[in-house]
Formats: structure tokens, C-alpha cells, sequence
């Protein structure tokens, strides 16, 4: 078992790198590992997530020891950040680099739920899962729409393309995107690193796709990513809320180094890259000592020992990108009419949901899909990639769908 309380890590005055150290070469886009590519975009969003949390946490301290503590940590988290963004290679389009995020949304997604041992919990990343499958179908039917390039060039065939639930459909009133948060004294460790992990993931999503959608000349570009960043919003809000608000700000900050721990530690077993590797080895022994320094912080100024807040040691089962596409057919098959109705799940279109849908539809056309109805137009069908046979839901196997509104 690996307990990063007993390994020696960085010590964090060694831990900040001159600018040719920064100065990673990044990967060759049709050469790399989807799955590199992958842990990549993950632990950005993971790194992005802790520095946007210390700077929370700063805001809302008056301590100088704890704000100097955390100003340190926070300049080696953004040089961390900057390294992993800068392995991304200036050659991938906009619209390569979306594909990348939405097979991490896809296969983190259901790797998680597929582990997560919270019935709940499970239930609401298969929830997401679905719809963010969707957004790698209407995107990858945008890529050879614009690109003339096919979806497969950059996920491999890894991951499957098809319908998921429809985009359209996953317009929410907000209430019905908050969900039930576990306890925090009675939580599985592995729940919380998962809860975690879907939070950060999603959030670097929905901040790529506010900064990025307005981008593009094309106007059903522009429409769709203003379309999907808005069910990202979605997604943040409901993995957020099932993080118990009643942990302080010091559990807060030992539970973001730990699952940085756990992530690093669990890429490096798994990435196939050796100067990515190297990364992940470097990253993983300046997050052990950042971990024990966010410990000793909540030894002193909140009372609590890292025994009582965190496990003997890691997960045995350290996360993994892999092909999920018996898993992610069979929660199609099941779910793909499931709805949200308050914080739980039901099947019927409720007056809340059907009001909301007008509200935000109007007369339409709906960006989600007018691009289908636009590949459709100059391909004759859309775009898929089905490696394991038909679309396991018979409705959705029309290969020129039309506009659900």
C-alpha cells in the first residue's frame, strides 16, 4: 500500500523550475497516445482546480502563515499547470483539442462509475456520462463538417461515436441539477476522490469552452459551443454539490493534494510516454510534500491529524484510462430517457423541465441539432463511430436524424 505520508517527496524549496525546465516539447498530435493526450487534459483541470481553490482559500484567511503557506504552494501549482498545458502542441486545432476533452469527459466519467462503490453516486455519473458522449458525437460531426477530418484521427477508435442522450434534451432547469452531497464522516475515501476528480474535470471543460467558443467564424460553431458550455455549467453544479460543504477549509485543502497524489501517481503507473511519465514521476514527489504541508496546516490551526480525514493509503485501484464501451452501450440501453427531478432521477418530461426546454429553445433551430442536420446535408448521413455493432437504442440508429426541434 502506498501511503504518501511516508514517502519522501520534493522538499518545496527545490521545488521551482527555471524557465528552460518549464520548456516541455510538446506531443506530436498524430504520433501521441489518445489516452496520454487524456491524462494530460485531466490532470490540467485537476491542477487548475487546486489553484483556483488556494486562491479561494486565501481570500477567506487572515492568517499570514496560512497565505504565505499557501502563496508557495500556489506558484508551484501554477508552474505544474503550466507545464502540463504546454505539452498540448499549437498544430491541434481548437476543435482536436475539444475531442480530446470530451473522450476524457467519456472515459474518466465511466471508469469512475464503473469503481465508484455509491450506489447514488454511480447513478449520477452514468447521468453525465451519457451526456457527455452525446457532446463527442455532435462534435466530431462538426470536426469533418469544418475540418474534413474524421473523429478517429484523434480518438482512435478507443472510444465509440454515436448518439447519447440528446443535447437538446439535457437542458435543466438549475434546480434539478443539484444533487444530494455525501457525508463527510461516513464517505468511502474513494467516493470523495472520485466526486473531486469529476468536479475539476468538468470545470476545465466549461472553462475551455468560455474562453474558446466565440473563436470561430462559422456560426454553427459558435452556436454549438455556446450550446454545450452551457450543459458544462450544468455538469459543475451537480458534481460540486456532492462534495459535503461541512468539511473546513483545511480538510478542503489535505483532500486536493491527496487526490493530486493519487492521480499523479496513478498516470505514472499507467502512461506509456516516458518524458510524460517523467512528469507525472517529477509532479508526484512535489505533491507529497505539499501534501504534508497542508497536513501540518490542519494539524495546527484546525485541530485535526491527517489520520482522522485521510485513509492508511491510496486506493488499490488506481484510476485508469481504458476502452468503457460495453459499460457506456449498456447505461445507453438503460438510461438514455432519464431525467432529473429535483435531486433525484425520473423518466417523464415535467412541467419544470418542459418549461425550461421553451425557455431556452424558443423557435429554435438548436445548435445540437442543426450540425447533425448540416453533416446530414453535405455527407448524406452523420458522422459515427460504432465499433461494437448498431446503436444499442433502436431509435437512435437512424443514420440521418431529424431535428428534434
Amino acid at each position: 500500500m502506498f501511503n504518501p505520508l511516508e514517502e519522501r517527496g520534493i522538499p518545496i524549496d527545490k521545488q521551482l523550475r527555471n524557465w528552460r525546465e518549464l520548456n516541455v516539447d510538446p506531443y506530436h498530435k498524430r504520433e501521441v497516445d489518445p489516452y496520454t493526450r487524456c491524462r494530460i487534459i485531466a490532470m490540467n483541470g485537476i491542477e487548475v482546480e487546486s489553484i483556483i481553490f488556494s486562491h479561494q482559500f486565501n481570500r477567506n484567511t487572515d492568517v499570514l502563515e496560512v497565505k504565505e503557506k499557501l502563496a508557495l504552494s500556489r506558484r508551484i501549482e501554477q508552474q505544474q499547470q503550466k507545464a502540463i498545458n504546454w505539452l498540448t502542441p499549437a498544430d491541434e486545432t481548437t476543435l482536436e483539442v475539444t475531442l480530446g476533452y470530451e473522450q476524457v469527459a467519456v472515459d474518466l466519467t465511466a471508469w469512475l462509475a464503473r469503481s465508484e462503490p455509491d450506489p447514488y453516486l454511480t447513478q449520477t455519473y452514468d447521468f453525465g456520462l451519457l451526456e457527455d458522449f452525446d457532446h463527442l458525437y455532435r462534435y466530431a460531426n462538426l470536426y469533418e463538417l469544418l475540418e474534413g477530418r474524421q473523429a478517429d484521427a484523434v480518438v482512435d477508435q478507443l472510444t465509440e461515436v454515436m448518439p447519447g442522450r440528446p443535447t437538446v434534451r439535457e437542458h435543466r432547469h438549475p434546480s434539478d441539477d443539484l444533487r444530494l452531497h455525501f457525508d463527510k464522516h461516513t464517505v468511502d475515501p474513494l467516493s470523495r476522490l472520485h466526486a473531486m476528480t469529476l468536479v475539476a474535470a468538468e470545470q476545465q471543460t466549461m472553462n475551455f469552452y468560455m474562453t474558446i467558443g466565440n473563436r470561430y467564424m462559422e456560426p454553427i460553431a459558435r452556436q454549438l459551443y455556446q450550446e454545450i458550455g452551457m450543459i458544462e455549467e450544468q455538469h459543475v453544479t451537480q458534481y460540486e454539490s456532492l462534495v459535503d460543504p461541512g468539511e473546513s477549509w483545511y480538510e478542503q485543502l489535505v483532500h486536493h493534494e491527496y487526490n493530486e497524489v493519487y492521480l499523479y501517481h496513478s498516470f505514472a503507473a499507467q502512461e506509456s510516454d516516458p518524458k510524460v511519465r517523467a512528469i507525472w514521476d517529477l509532479h508526484l514527489g512535489m505533491e507529497i510534500e505539499q501534501l504534508k504541508i497542508a497536513c501540518d496546516l490542519m494539524q495546527r490551526y484546525d485541530g485535526r491529524d491527517p489520520e482522522e480525514v485521510l485513509p492508511p493509503g491510496l486506493p488499490d485501484n488506481p484510476v485508469r484510462f481504458e476502452p468503457n464501451k460495453e459499460y457506456v452501450r449498456t447505461v445507453l440501453a438503460e438510461q438514455e430517457d432519464l431525467n432529473a427531478l429535483g435531486q433525484g432521477f425520473v423518466r417523464d418530461a415535467h412541467k419544470r423541465y418542459q418549461s425550461y426546454q421553451d425557455a431556452v429553445h424558443g423557435e429554435g433551430p438548436v445548435p445540437s441539432e442543426q450540425v447533425i442536420a448540416d453533416h446530414v446535408e453535405k455527407f448524406g448521413e452523420d458522422f459515427r463511430i460504432e465499433t461494437e455493432g448498431p446503436h444499442p437504442v433502436e431509435r437512435s440508429r437512424d443514420r440521418t436524424p431529424k431535428p428534434e426541434r
